[in-house]
């Protein structure tokens, strides 16, 4: 949500040449990223294309993964190499080749928060500290919400490639969502069902050089709302997800690689035998970062429970049940705060 008539842009900030941030993006020490880093990576899991022969064994890494991460990184899933790199040529075209001026044709709604365009602050509370970050949001999914003459124009092929990544990215969550089910011995659709028709954003984000990277965060530390998030980065690297209270980075490795990071709709529906991926975006002073974040929603109206196959007298719900809009409108408006948005909604045991 962007507050004040005249909005800063970070790209701004980092194209003056300041030698030190402005207060207001200086994390507390306890949230800043001076601590070493773990030196594993998130679980890689091969697709092998979906083949059926391979089934068996794919579901199998796929409920490890999310048992013991809620995040991994997929290949050979199906979305080509082309398009992952079209999507990122696009971005970065729009961020470092269109003037501020043009940039700010497109510029987020300030009266409502989470509107789609061209952003550099997402939440509602007027003392946050804010992220090292400019962003797009695109309104992809329902189709009766994308209307891309609402996206840059620029380079000409921009609407057409959001468009065409927005349909393959979707079909591979459905894709995702059904090995996750299937996994937990739950029929394939049972999650995409109980996710209902898909709200699906797309966010590019854009992370310019910071002159006093270890004070500030590109995205503070959070866990998704929606269901299930896809993530493409480009070379730089600065993603790290939450393991055992320690960060990992989440290495880049390029082509056609995806980040997977359950949402904490998932935790819910499965009732916590997976998790939600707490993550966040480092930021650095040498080499501006993009990413492509694409999120997978239930819609507003949505109630979200734990799936009653996975409870019983003895496993009893570990969440109450919760409307999907009041979800996202305390996440906006209380902020992040790792996952303290879901933590709320547990019941005592």
């Amino acid at each position: 949500m962007e507050i004040s008539a005249e909005p800063i842009r970070v790209q701004s900030l980092a194209q003056a040449g300041l030698n030190q941030v402005p207060p207001q993006y200086i994390q507390p020490p306890q949230h800043r990223p001076n601590r070493p880093s773990s030196s594993t990576n998130i679980p890689l899991i091969n697709l092998f294309g979906l083949d059926p022969t391979r089934r068996d064994s794919v579901r199998a890494s796929i409920g490890q993964a999310c048992r013991d991460w809620g995040a991994f990184h997929i290949t050979n899933h199906g979305v080509p190499a082309s398009i992952v790199d079209a999507i990122k040529r696009v971005g970065l075209t729009f961020f470092n080749d269109s003037s501020v001026e043009d940039k700010l044709k497109y510029a987020c709604d300030p009266s409502s928060s989470a509107s789609e365009g061209y952003g550099s602050r997402m939440l509602e509370k007027d003392d946050t500290v804010l992220d090292w970050r400019d962003y797009f949001d695109h309104h992809t999914l329902p189709l009766r919400r994308r209307n891309p003459t609402r996206w840059p124009h620029f380079p000409a092929d921009y609407r057409q490639v959001v468009s065409e990544y927005s349909d393959r990215i979707a079909s591979l969550a459905r894709e995702l969502l059904g090995l996750a089910s299937e996994s937990l011995g739950l029929n394939t659709r049972r999650l995409e069902e109980a996710v209902g028709e898909f709200w699906q954003n797309i966010t590019i984000s854009y992370y310019p050089p910071c002159p006093q990277p270890e004070l500030t965060l590109g995205l503070q530390a959070h866990s998704d709302f929606g269901a299930i998030t896809l993530l493409v980065q480009d070379e730089v690297g600065g993603l790290e997800v939450l393991k055992d209270g320690e960060w990992v980075p989440v290495k880049p490795l390029g082509g056609d690689a995806i980040v997977v990071l359950l949402a904490d709709q998932t935790e819910i529906m499965t009732n916590g035998k997976y998790r939600s991926a707490q993550h966040r975006a480092l930021t650095n002073s040498n080499q501006a970062r993009l990413s492509v974040a694409t999120f997978h929603d239930p819609a507003k109206t949505a109630k979200v429970s734990p799936a009653s196959e996975l409870t019983s007298a003895s496993t009893p719900p570990l969440y109450r049940e919760v409307v999907y809009g009041d979800y996202v409108s305390s996440w906006y408006t209380k902020g992040p705060e790792g996952k303290r948005n879901i933590d709320a909604l547990q019941l005592e045991p």
